[in-house]
């Protein structure tokens, strides 16, 4: 009976051992998918103006996963060899700490969660099971380690004149920039202060919501789906004073309007598409558009088809025409979404598709260097300077 129990032992851990090896790879395996459908035929035209473009995307879900971010992997969509491969100089991750259980566009409530499950399993540290905060810590860590191990390959942004740098075409061997952000701010726990603590573990953007209505305002995803609360509206104008971007991806319709009508900034929507060329509830509406715009922002295009109905780089496309042919070139950046449990046509090594897609449907040269980075720069160092004359004091920058 003693031989059975420890061979029993012995069994049940080498189980345990094989899930906590192998089911996070699993699991992300299973949901960050390259489709591999056809692609169409890139030419040495666009390979050579992809090399010389300051390539920016607003917003990848790599610091979900267990992996290391400078080694080339066979699952997901973004490393730092693809980062290079693909001509990114600038990569924003961003920090999900929350998912409803049988998440949908149209209605969850925030009364369970993915996440934990995912914390536990990738064996995180025990801090991150109950907290969000915490997770948004532990990924603001990871990013931060990343950047330490990288030999000078990967440089944090967390300032207007971090920005500056961000590699040239003319400059191989410039690092890639990583700039952290939360999709949802539901990780302040109820707390207002803790804006303070996320900005100083380098969190330069933050979306309010995420697939769920919070304290601070509506999810498009929500059940409520309102507006901004009175704690909202605070964290807005903290935000904005501390040099935080705010995001509007998955704000419900009142959220966005509600955010539209206080900015003083630039206001982003991170990753998505328009309802103009893809109907479905998460995109912005004409109306939307018009407003970002009015502020100053960008509307990141997403690859997968929640944002632009298919996952075709002609479909990327046409979101990105109708935005520009409606309020200007000046509006248009890239939100891919990468790492985000979505399925896409090509990983970030294959960003030159969309430089082929640009160029196939007549946008110039000048265009597609907008597009490509050059409105995502101009943003963002507009938006991390904080507010010297504002009510609130700007934080000191953490180094």
């Amino acid at each position: 009976m003693k031989r059975f129990a420890i061979g029993f032992g012995v069994v049940l851990l080498a189980a345990l051992v094989a899930f906590f090896v192998f089911a996070p790879a699993y699991v992300e395996r299973d949901m960050n998918v390259v489709d591999g459908l056809p692609l169409p035929p890139v030419s040495d035209e666009a390979r050579a103006l992809h090399e010389t473009l300051t390539i920016v995307d607003l917003h990848g879900d790599t610091l979900l996963w267990k992996r290391d971010m400078l080694e080339a992997a066979d699952r997901g969509h973004i490393d730092l060899p693809r980062l290079r491969e693909g001509s990114v100089a600038l990569q924003v991750f961003s920090s999900v700490t929350k998912t409803p259980r049988d998440q949908n566009y149209d209605n969850n409530t925030g009364e369970t969660d993915n996440i934990t499950l995912l914390a536990i399993g990738q064996l995180q540290p025990l801090r991150t099971w109950t907290s969000l905060l915490e997770r948004t810590l532990w990924h603001g860590k990871r990013l931060e380690e990343a950047a330490s191990r990288s030999d000078g390959q990967l440089a944090l942004v967390r300032t207007p004149s971090d920005i500056v740098p961000v590699r040239a075409p003319d400059d191989s061997g410039a690092p890639v920039a990583a700039m952290l952000s939360v999709e949802g701010l539901h990780n302040l726990e109820g707390d207002l202060d803790n804006l303070d603590v996320l900005y100083d573990a380098g969190v330069r953007m933050a979306g309010l919501v995420h697939f769920f209505d919070n304290d601070l305002a509506g999810s498009m995803h929500g059940v409520d789906k309102g507006g901004l609360t009175p704690m909202g509206r605070e964290a807005v104008r903290r935000m904005e004073a501390m040099g935080i971007v705010i995001d509007v991806a998955h704000c419900s319709h009142a959220c966005v309007a509600d955010v539209l009508a206080m900015a003083q900034r630039p206001v982003v929507s991170s990753h998505g598409g328009v309802q103009a060329t893809c109907p479905v509830n998460r995109n912005l509406t004409d109306a939307e558009i018009r407003g970002v715009a009015a502020t100053g922002g960008v509307i990141g295009v997403g690859y997968w088809e929640g944002a632009v109905c298919d996952t075709s780089p002609a479909a990327i496309v046409a979101a990105m025409a109708h935005i520009r042919d409606l309020v200007g070139i000046d509006y248009v950046a890239l939100g891919s979404d990468f790492d985000g449990t979505v399925t896409t046509r090509f990983d970030t090594a294959g960003l030159v598709h969309v430089t082929q897609g640009l160029m196939d449907a007549g946008f110039t040269d000048e265009e597609i260097r907008a597009v490509m980075g050059g409105n995502a720069l101009r943003v963002l160092e507009r938006g991390l300077e904080p507010v010297v004359d504002a009510d609130l004091p700007p934080p000191e920058i953490a180094t």
